[in-house]
């Protein structure tokens, strides 16, 4: 769901006035580790796009996600610029050959300043704004760096394109190489940098109802969503004036819709956990402002043998710590997930309880390692887990 963001819903908080601000503030291309002076509540955000919708009406003359749709590879791994906005989400964790481990996240956000391409003669002309988050958790030294970037999508500063793939912001990029139809990732920041070399071991899932993932009641609050579950992935990583050759599993969640969350919605935990027997369990949460979780929220449990829906009943989840932030904000920060359908039983712990992103939107999201029982056979595993919504 990242993730609904992963992750998940995150861009779709992200409303065209607060980007345009930004932008303004920091001019045509920015960038920051943490921006101190002012941070958004994102779940204030959450509903922000949502007034004006009717029954089916689009919002702000954007295309609505009402139902399931055909979905064509490699074609739908680009963008998808009718709709108000999409992001490409990867998540992974990686082990040195010394075994050292470390997670990393990086987004790329685009949104749809609007809904009309208007003809422009500047190179500078666009109707997309482009925001990229780039995050690196080291267990060994106890560090956790996050970065974000914002940029207009005119004048090649950012962008998205199709046959072959390419999502890019300044430097910070995704590219298909079209003899393998593999994907490199590249991400610089301040020490921090990773090149890694990605390939798909499974094929896309499509989440919810033949890809199709409904956020609510209300028509037009869904998304089109899809995961690559497991991605090879192999490179050189650096940090620390070190280099490290790392390979691990890295994981894909795309979403692309134009409709915010419900105004009865608070946030949102988000788990994506791959098991070292071959099964990833993709679970989403939807919370409500009373306290309650939402029947919307859903899940998916996958194999190399197929992948078997999850709804909000076939899944529980115990919280069984807490971390808190700097500023006050409490997280959940260790949990016990249940499918007893499935017998499975998982314990999934933070590789470091502080893995928040103070940046401009306020969020957990960090590498997990995880154990359990599945069936009769004891299981160990990696994941990410995203928290949404528990703080200012």
């Amino acid at each position: 769901m990242r993730r609904l963001l992963p992750a998940t819903l995150i861009f779709l908080a992200l409303v065209s006035a607060l980007l345009m601000w930004i932008l303004q503030r920091h001019g045509d291309a920015g960038r920051s580790g943490a921006m101190d002076s002012e941070r958004f509540d994102l779940s204030a955000l959450l509903g922000a796009d949502a007034r004006g919708l009717g029954d089916h009406a689009p919002a702000s003359g954007h295309a609505q996600v009402l139902g399931p749709r055909p979905m064509i590879f490699p074609r739908d791994h680009g963008p998808h610029p009718q709709y108000r906005s999409e992001w490409w989400y990867f998540t992974g964790n990686l082990a040195g050959e010394d075994g050292r481990r470390f997670g990393y996240q990086w987004v790329l956000f685009r949104l749809a300043l609007s809904p009309d391409a208007a003809a422009r003669e500047s190179a500078w002309g666009t109707r997309q704004a482009y925001m990229a988050h780039f995050a690196l958790t080291d267990a060994e030294t106890g560090r956790f760096h996050a970065f974000e970037r914002f940029a207009r999508g005119g004048a090649g500063l950012a962008g998205a394109a199709a046959d072959p793939l390419r999502v890019w912001l300044e430097d910070w990029s995704l590219r298909e190489d079209p003899e393998t139809g593999g994907w490199r990732l590249r991400v610089r920041e301040e020490g921090i940098e990773i090149d890694l070399e990605l390939a798909a071991v499974r094929p896309p899932v499509l989440q919810g109802d033949r890809g199709f993932s409904r956020k609510s009641a209300r028509p037009g609050n869904a998304s089109h969503y899809y995961s690559i579950s497991r991605l090879d992935t192999h490179g050189i990583l650096r940090a620390g004036g070190r280099s490290h050759h790392v390979t691990g599993l890295s994981w894909l969640d795309r979403e692309w819709g134009t409709s915010a969350l419900a105004d009865d919605q608070q946030g949102w935990d988000w788990f994506a956990l791959q098991l070292d027997d071959g099964t990833d369990l993709m679970v989403y949460l939807l919370r409500r402002k009373d306290g309650g979780i939402d029947p919307f929220s859903a899940g998916m449990l996958m194999s190399a043998q197929g992948a078997t829906p999850l709804a909000a009943g076939d899944v529980s989840l115990d919280i069984l710590d807490h971390w808190t932030s700097p500023d006050g904000t409490r997280y959940p920060s260790r949990w016990r997930i249940d499918v007893p359908e499935r017998n499975l039983t998982l314990d999934v712990r933070p590789l470091l309880p502080n893995q928040e992103l103070a940046l401009s939107v306020r969020y957990w999201e960090g590498a997990v390692a995880v154990t359990g029982r599945h069936g009769e056979l004891e299981v160990g595993g990696h994941g990410y887990v995203e928290l949404v919504g528990y703080g200012k």
